[in-house]
This record gives C-alpha cells, sequence and structure tokens, in this order.
C-alpha cells in the first residue's frame, strides 16, 4: 500500500485494524524526525523482520518529555517533507505523525514510566529524567501502535537496552531489536545532531569514532589497555570536551572485577561495550562499539 498519514489515534487505529484482524505481523520504527540513512536503515531491518506484505509503521514526534529545560528541543530540527519522502522511498505503510496533545492529552502525564538505576548513569546522570521521558512515549506508542517487532539504532545504545529492559519487564510483548550504526565514510555515527557542526567541528568529531576504535584493537589486551587506548586517542585531539568514556557490560552493568581485569586469552573473551559522549562546540555527541576483551586471535 503507499504511504498513508495518521496525526490521530482514531486515524492509527482505523488503518491497523484490518490488519490486525488478518494476524499480520505489524513493525514499528520510533523517530524524532529529522531522519537520515540510519533511520532507513532501521526501515529496511523492520521490513526484513515482519515481511514484505505486513504493516510497516514510522512514528514521526518530538517529545518534549525526553528533553531537559537547557536542551535544544525549539532547535530540533523538523523536517517533515523529507522525512515523509524517505519513508514512501522504504516502503513504510503508515507515518504516524500525532501532535503533542494527541500524545499528551491531559498536558503532562502522571504516570511515567521509571527507568530504573540503568536510567540514572551515563546518558542519564547528564540529562536527568531524559529516560523517564524516553520510556514513557514508547511504552504509548507501544500501546497505540501495539506492534510485534521494533528496531532502535545501537548508536544509542543505552535507550536501545532500556526499551529492552521495559518490553520484557512490563510483558510488553513486543520484541525490541538493535539495528547497528550506520557511519560516514570517515567513521563518524549518522546523528540529526551532526547538521549542527560545523566544518572544524564535524573534522573534530570523528575523533569519537577513533577512540572506539582503538579500543577495539587494543581489546585483546583486556579492559585497562582498551580504555587507555581510548583516552590516548582522544587526547590527540583538542575541542572534545568529554563527559564519558566507559567499558560496560553488554547490558551496560558494570563488568565484576574479574572481567575488567587483563584476563587469561580464550578464543571467546569477555563480549563488552565502549560507550563515549562528549561535547564538540556546543553539540552534545554520543557513539559506541562492541569489545571482545582477552580474544585470542585465530
Amino acid at each position: 500500500m503507499p504511504l498513508v498519514l495518521a496525526s490521530t489515534r482514531a486515524d492509527l487505529s482505523a488503518l491497523l485494524a484490518p490488519r490486525r484482524a488478518r494476524d499480520e505481523r505489524v513493525g514499528l520504527v520510533c523517530t524524532m524526525g529529522a531522519m537520515h540513512e540510519g533511520h532507513a536503515s532501521l526501515m529496511r531491518r523492520t521490513r526484513a523482520e515482519i515481511g514484505a506484505d505486513a504493516p510497516l509503521v514510522v512514528s514521526l514526534f518530538v517529545n518534549p518529555l525526553q528533553f531537559g529545560p537547557a536542551e535544544d528541543l525549539d532547535r530540533y530540527p523538523r523536517t517533515f517533507e523529507t522525512d515523509r519522502e524517505l519513508c514512501a522511498s522504504e516502503g513504510v505503510d503508515v507515518l504516524f505523525a500525532p501532535s503533542v496533545e494527541e500524545v499528551y492529552p491531559g498536558g503532562t502525564p502522571q504516570v511515567t514510566v521509571d527507568p530504573g538505576p540503568l536510567g540514572s548513569v551515563l546518558e542519564g546522570k547528564t540529562r536527568p529524567g531524559h529516560y523517564a521521558g524516553v520510556l514513557t512515549v514508547v511504552a504509548k506508542l507501544f500501546g497505540l501502535v501495539r506492534p510485534d517487532v521494533t528496531v532502535f539504532g545501537e548508536k544509542d545504545y543505552q535507550q536501545l537496552t532500556l526499551v529492552r529492559r521495559m518490553s520484557e519487564d512490563l510483558c510488553l510483548g513486543v520484541e525490541v531489536l538493535g539495528g547497528e550504526t550506520v557511519r560516514e565514510p570517515d567513521g563518524l555515527a549518522l546523528s540529526s545532531r551532526n547538521r549542527y557542526l560545523d566544518e572544524e567541528q564535524r573534522v573534530t568529531a570523528t575523533a569519537l569514532s577513533r577512540a572506539l576504535r582503538a579500543a577495539q584493537a587494543a581489546s585483546s589486551d583486556g579492559y585497562a589497555a582498551a580504555l587507555a587506548a581510548a583516552h590516548e586517542e582522544l587526547g590527540r585531539s583538542p575541542g572534545v570536551d568529554l563527559d564519558y568514556l566507559v567499558i560496560r557490560a553488554p547490558d551496560l552493568s558494570e563488568l565484576a572485577p574479574d572481567e575488567s581485569a587483563v584476563p587469561p586469552r580464550t578464543h571467546a573473551g569477555t563480549h563488552a561495550r565502549a560507550l563515549v559522549a562528549a561535547k564538540v562546540g556546543t553539540t552534545r555527541l554520543i557513539d559506541n562499539l562492541p569489545l571482545v576483551l582477552g580474544a585470542q586471535a585465530g
């Protein structure tokens, strides 16, 4: 079916009801717009999961609940026409683009989703309340769309981890999958916020992905070596105001002491995730890559 725009809950329900009646799998990609190839890759991954003829829904909603008082809600880019064109080119069935009043009809909701301990570290420490806002709107979208599967980008790995945990802990019945980060040829992770960077800052920002690749290259020598290599790479790049650079377990729990020490080299190694956040100019950027600590080559 050609792309259909839904701006209200009633529109969305009317479009999806006959598809649900035929037991078709429903896929959902949640976005705040300003779409790029990273979003397109999530749409393609979701389509592959649900099948060619099943309904694929993309939400476009700039969620005020996840922006702090000093953050860039008003500045966040709105590019509705190009977003709609991208969705149409990727075979999206329904673009759900509601107003704030449609999503929060009573104003700021009195009941929100508590992200738990993981919501107050890393991004959550710097942006208090951010993940409560994210999880609240995602839970509302899950309730409105009732998807079988959704794909979130790995670029915001903490968000992906929390949405997956919410779906499991609250028995929401949505399969939450991760989509690999899409990068520019020089390694910079695609982000809607990259457009805020000037030419010089754009070059400086590639230090984040270089630091993560340095951690990967040194990861066979263990946690300390990987972290030191990443810090050394960042140290070569003035203009990067580092917030955090950490190595965590894949579920973002802290590594046990025996896991973060120099491990005996085994073929399997210890799976981990390196995560970085920094400001370049006034633009805050995040990135991450998987690591295998102490793995033996061959």
